[in-house]
């Protein structure tokens, strides 16, 4: 006889189909700002104060909310947030730049920042820096509703874009080589690549090296201009003098590197050492120098620009300057939060500016040169 009690409501509660061998499990329900308020024994809208930063929570109170957040793992939806309130809390990064390395560790610093303060991330690549136009990047900020726009170079760079966006009062910080232009220091991070280049150069220099190659990278970028400019500082303040032939235009990649080192490598007086404007360059350098029988440091001593894998991988190892780009992309969006919250909230806003200045790191592939 079939026993037909009523099960507890305990057993009753997995959702199963018989004979199917499966059941399926009803996954927990996402933590939320309920969740939040009820463990943190406050009101929604004083856990919603908190997130938004509001100064007007007090200190005890707003303790209690984080601690809660932080003991329920609560993630905020930044897209929900924007649509219940008049503010966005989302930005955007743009970018053309074709060096993948420097991409990912970018938004890697950039989606840092974001997932610390509360902000959601759009990323939107540009296919060449003359395809970012105003219209373009005016649609996307409203149409993705967001706070602000952190410029990558070249796009970074384009002075009649940078104007117009804030006409339009989008805001918008910039990551820039930090060049001779006053109005650089506004709104942005910079990077001071041409006091790298010169430490470089003079550690070259110091080497014994009077015969040192410059290879550009893309000229559009402010990058390339200042990193030949540092070298040309520290050539000038030593007193060394430069061949012209030596100095050659190109593209910041491996096969741009690879094919001026071996015009550089069949002249008759090949030069000592080469200073690739990146490490692309300078691995395409290495595979040249390898190609013809030059022997790196001894025949060709090699250096770099940025410590990316191409220097870390390489054998021997490149001299190069080290770029925290992840630090830098997690400081700019930092900073446009910040001036986002700014303006939002209606105050007076000085314009904003940090240095970062790329590190000296000498490694296995540069020593003194020696006599041929």
């Amino acid at each position: 006889m079939t026993d037909r009690r009523k099960l507890p409501p305990a057993a009753a509660a997995p959702d199963a189909e018989e004979g199917a061998g499966v059941t399926r499990v009803t996954p927990p329900p996402r933590v939320s700002i309920r969740h939040v308020a009820e463990t943190a024994g406050v009101s929604l809208k004083t856990v919603s104060r908190v997130i938004n930063d509001d100064p007007a929570v007090r200190p005890e109170m707003r303790e209690r909310v984080r601690q809660a957040i932080a003991a329920l793992n609560y993630q905020s939806d930044p897209l929900a947030r924007s649509l219940r309130s008049a503010h966005s809390f989302a930005i955007g990064l743009v970018y053309s730049n074709p060096n993948a390395q420097y991409l990912v560790s970018l938004q890697n610093g950039v989606l840092s920042a974001c997932r610390e303060q509360g902000y959601g991330l759009q990323i939107h690549p540009c296919s060449t820096p003359a395809h970012g136009s105003v219209q373009e990047l005016l649609a996307l900020v409203q149409r993705s509703r967001l706070a602000g726009l952190v410029l990558a170079p070249p796009m970074s760079e384009q002075r009649d874009l940078i104007e117009a966006l804030a006409a339009h009062g989008v805001v918008v910080i910039r990551i820039v080589s930090a060049g001779e232009d006053p109005r650089d220091v506004q709104d942005s991070v910079r990077v001071d690549d041409r006091r790298a280049a010169h430490a470089i150069t003079e550690h070259l220099i110091q080497l014994g090296h009077s015969r040192i190659a410059f290879l550009w990278g893309d000229s559009y970028y402010q990058s390339s201009v200042q990193r030949y400019a540092g070298y040309m500082d520290a050539m000038r303040d030593y007193g060394v003098d430069v061949d012209a032939g030596l100095v050659l235009e190109g593209e910041f990649n491996f096969n741009s590197g690879f094919r001026r080192a071996r015009k550089l490598l069949a002249l008759t007086a090949p030069p000592t050492a080469v200073f690739g404007s990146n490490d692309e360059i300078a691995a395409g350098v290495l595979a040249a120098a390898r190609s013809v029988g030059f022997d790196v440091p001894g025949d060709l001593a090699i250096a770099g620009f940025e410590d990316s894998p191409f220097a870390q991988l390489s054998w021997p190892p490149l001299t190069t300057a080290r770029q925290d780009t992840v630090e830098i992309g997690r400081r700019a969006a930092l900073r446009l939060i910040e001036r986002v919250r700014q303006t939002q909230s209606g105050k007076a806003a000085e314009p904003i500016a940090e240095i970062f200045t790329p590190e000296l790191v000498v490694r296995g592939s540069t020593a003194p040169p020696r006599r041929r």
